[in-house]
């Protein structure tokens, strides 16, 4: 297991501290993040030595006009009718990547769906029942967060669907 940097032993990052706050059990991987790296979710299940089936980005989309919270898979993609449908919506587009930093608080690759500046209606993908844990974004690039699906899901009021394409 990776250590603990200085910066997440002195406080964290709001994910984090929200995990903590909340006292569910997780599990803090650090690793040192190549901004050279194509993909950071699978920079992070390489550098975690994770299967990228449990390894989640955290993506923010527009669903009829309103941020939503998509949480998939790294070893696919979002489909976006089915999260729309998920949310009871019509259309869904990839967010503008400024406006979702400044909404979550959280810079683009290390957004965690946990800990964010805005609580946003958040849909994690239905796979994630199929593993006992997963590792999300903690907060930063090169920082991943290591849970059960159902404490992730309960913290962030999230609905469950299947919203991953393979």
């Amino acid at each position: 297991m990776a250590k603990k940097s200085k910066k997440q032993q002195s406080g964290g990052t709001p994910a984090t501290v929200a995990l903590t706050s909340a006292g569910v059990d997780h599990t803090v991987h650090a690793y040192e993040h190549d901004p050279a790296h194509p993909s950071y979710g699978e920079e992070a299940a390489e550098a975690m030595g994770v299967s990228p089936e449990r390894v989640f980005k955290t993506l923010v989309a527009e669903v009829d006009g309103a941020l939503t919270v998509a949480v998939v898979p790294v070893s696919g993609s979002l489909d976006l009718k089915a999260l729309a449908s998920a949310v009871g919506g019509k259309r869904a587009a990839m967010a503008d990547p400024a406006l979702a930093e400044r909404t979550t608080g959280y810079v683009r690759g290390g957004i965690s769906p946990l800990g964010q500046r805005k609580r946003l209606p958040t849909v994690l993908d239905a796979s994630a029942k199929d593993h006992a844990t997963i590792c999300v974004s903690a907060g930063r690039r090169g920082l991943e967060v290591e849970l059960a699906p159902t404490a992730l899901a309960e913290l962030t009021s999230a609905v469950l669907a299947p919203i991953a394409r393979a």
